[in-house]
């Protein structure tokens, strides 16, 4: 008789334990092992508790060779009625002296028997054992059941099929912390703010001290910032850098046509010309067209409006980023004045106020939703459907898919569907949130995803204080050199990549599912090269990790006081100058009810659960081999090193930028 030792983790879960008798069967090369029962000698408490780990004594006849899989089940005990159990992993020594390893990290709800093929990454074309073969073939089969395409509305991204959270498989589904700590309702947000008393309000704000007193309930250090500052043009430009959207900024070298501003306009005095200031690359523009013509909400009875503005902004010689000239409307028109910080104080505020409404409904729609959100979602069901456990970029990409598919879920119920706090509260919210939705896909390349390329193309390389571009380019090259290290690991020639077909239907559903097959995207349909794969998957870290964090964290820092981030406006644009004043400012916000709202999803989003898993941590033990753990703590002391950097730049900002600092970078969209 030989003996193998089987080590069994349970995993460190709420609920994860079991009074389940468990059983394990061994299969290797040259045989297999009895289907042996664990707790014949310890008992029901071997599995009972989280975190437990529990070692036997498998033994067989003759060594049964190379382990390739292990079969686990458990029956109902004849005292206890069958439970869900959470294991983490098996660990088998071999009487040869060799260690095996079973990652696992999924609930096993049932008397059925589940296999789990041996941790080492294969590829399709090496897995050539015939019952580890088929093993993966099957995997593969029931996760395209379990992992279904559905088209929530037709020109966006697919999503999951579902019927709600619930429904969703149990391996993708919140913890039971996160889900305690997560009631992702915009009630559960006014209770947390203290502002139940004002929801039901659908009077016009009375002044501005009466937002001060609601807002001071929940306050941050950036928050109060904002409160004191948002009237200012130099923190308005600073936004465009570093508050929630720093994707729409781009140099400008041409104005276009429909934004006729002249030296007069913006530099009086003569003492500069636009033209000079374009070559020394000191002016720039944003430009909210994709909001054109949009259908707006009914809010409270009341019709809302929402601009598509053109911003013009200046670099001064101080490097300060400010404002020069506003059109509220694409079309230039006698009754489509151009703004500007000569006239009085309250037409430019107003005018910047319609720039940050624009940039608000933008921001959640495009710059969030779309191009973290449901990208992310994307990325996970192919991932899920086409990768079986066992191969090299599921382990590598699995952990960025943390909890993704149930906040979507809660996303399409909760924020977007047709009572869902967004659809009913903001501007653009109903059939305008649908057309932004299409006109942003059709918008999305390849290049805007990866921010190397991003920032070149908007011409933003050389521009100060960009703490986004600073940070983002690091991380991406932090998390560059870790992919180029694991898949150059698994992946040795151009060939090998070609040969993978399970890479290949990956990234040929992300393609079709995620982009609709658009051409011109530049999203590839199959990779060719190493170097193809390797700049894709980092895109997907990215976009899963430091992109949403960059666009999510802030939204209470810089949304939470409502004037700098209106939700919506309920007057329109002034369509000639010296018409406005506070009382007209203040008919022009949202109604309190409608700001209540607002502050109280953008507080449930800001909000990090405290079972986080941040960048760089791997709780679950998916890799075997010694060169990508290797490569793992290499990308950990990488990340390490960012953040000190981006902490002690910090300590000497008015405003700090902390959003891609990794300790606080979630490794996936978690919420």
């Amino acid at each position: 008789m030989v003996d193998y030792t089987v080590t069994v983790y349970t995993g460190d879960l709420a609920f994860a334990g079991t009074f389940n008798n468990v059983y394990i069967k061994l299969v290797g090369t040259d045989g297999e092992s009895e289907h042996t029962w664990l707790e014949r000698l310890k008992g029901v408490i071997s599995f009972s508790t989280a975190a437990v780990v529990a070692s036997f004594t498998v033994s067989c006849p003759v060594s049964i060779g190379k382990l390739v899989l292990i079969e686990i089940d458990k029956q109902p005990h004849f005292i206890f009625p069958e439970d869900s159990w959470f294991p983490a992993k098996v660990e088998v020594k071999s009487p040869e002296g060799d260690t095996y390893n079973f990652p696992i990290y999924r609930w096993i709800p049932d008397s059925e028997v589940h296999r789990f093929k041996e941790g080492t990454a294969l590829r399709v074309f090496e897995d050539d054992h015939h019952p580890g073969k088929e093993i993966r073939e099957l995997e593969i089969l029931q996760r395209r059941e379990e992992y279904r395409w559905d088209v929530y509305l037709e020109g966006i991204p697919h999503c999951i099929r579902s019927e709600g959270p619930l429904d969703l498989p149990d391996e993708v589904q919140f913890s039971f912390t996160k889900l305690t700590e997560f009631r992702f309702t915009a009630a559960a947000g006014l209770v947390e703010l203290e502002l139940e008393k004002f929801y039901q309000s659908t009077k016009n704000w009375p002044d501005i001290d009466a937002i001060h007193r609601v807002f001071g309930s929940k306050r941050t250090k950036i928050s109060d910032y904002v409160q004191d500052h948002w009237k200012e043009d130099a923190f308005f430009g600073y936004q465009f850098l570093n508050g929630m959207n720093p994707m729409l900024i781009q140099r400008c070298s041409v104005l276009p046509n429909n934004f006729p501003v002249s030296d007069d306009m913006v530099f009086l005095g003569g003492q500069c010309s636009l033209a000079d200031e374009m070559k020394k690359g000191n002016i720039f523009l944003c430009d909210y067209k994709r909001l054109d013509g949009l259908k707006t909400n009914n809010i409270n009875g009341k019709k809302q409006y929402l601009t598509a503005p053109l911003v013009l902004l200046h670099k001064t010689p101080d490097d300060d980023l400010v404002p020069i000239a506003i059109q509220l409307k694409q079309t230039p028109a006698d009754d489509n004045p151009i703004f500007f910080p000569t006239d009085s104080e309250y037409d430019w505020l107003t005018a910047k106020i319609f720039v940050r409404s624009a940039d608000f409904n933008e921001h959640q729609l495009n710059v969030h939703l779309l191009r973290t959100h449901l990208l992310a979602e994307v990325f996970a069901v192919s991932l899920l459907r086409n990768m079986p456990m066992v191969h090299p970029l599921y382990k590598l990409l699995v952990p960025h898919t943390r909890y993704t598919l149930q906040i979507n879920n809660l996303a399409r119920k909760n924020l977007i569907s047709k009572t869902g706090s967004f659809t009913k509260f903001a501007a653009s919210g109903g059939e305008g949130m649908r057309t932004l939705l299409k006109r942003s896909l059709s918008s999305v390349t390849y290049r805007s995803l990866c921010i190397p390329d991003d920032i070149a193309d908007r011409g933003l390389g050389d521009v100060p204080n960009f703490y986004y571009r600073d940070d983002g380019l690091k991380l991406w090259d932090i998390i560059h050199r870790f992919v180029q290290g694991v898949l150059s690991f698994y992946y040795k020639n151009d060939t090998e990549v070609q040969r993978d077909s399970e890479l290949q239907k990956w990234i040929l559903d992300i393609s079709e599912h995620g982009f609709l097959s658009q051409a011109g995207t530049g999203i590839p349909e199959s990779f060719t090269t190493v170097t193809e794969l390797v700049k894709f998957v980092t895109m997907v870290i990215f976009t899963c990790s430091g992109q949403h964090s960059a666009v999510n964290a802030g939204q209470y820092d810089y949304g939470g006081w409502m004037p700098n981030n209106p939700l919506t406006l309920q007057c329109p644009p002034p369509t000639t100058k010296g018409t406005t004043s506070e009382t007209t400012m203040l008919k022009t916000f949202p109604d309190v009810n409608t700001t209540v709202h607002g502050m109280a999803v953008v507080w449930l989003l800001s909000r990090q659960s405290t079972d986080s898993v941040f960048l760089g941590q791997y709780p679950e033990e998916l890799f075997s081999e010694k060169m990508p753990c290797k490569l793992m703590e290499d990308f950990q002391k990488d990340l390490h090193e960012l953040s000190e950097a981006i902490t002690d730049r910090n300590e000497d900002l008015k405003v700090p930028y902390t959003y891609l600092d990794p300790k606080v970078v979630e490794n996936s969209v978690a919420l």
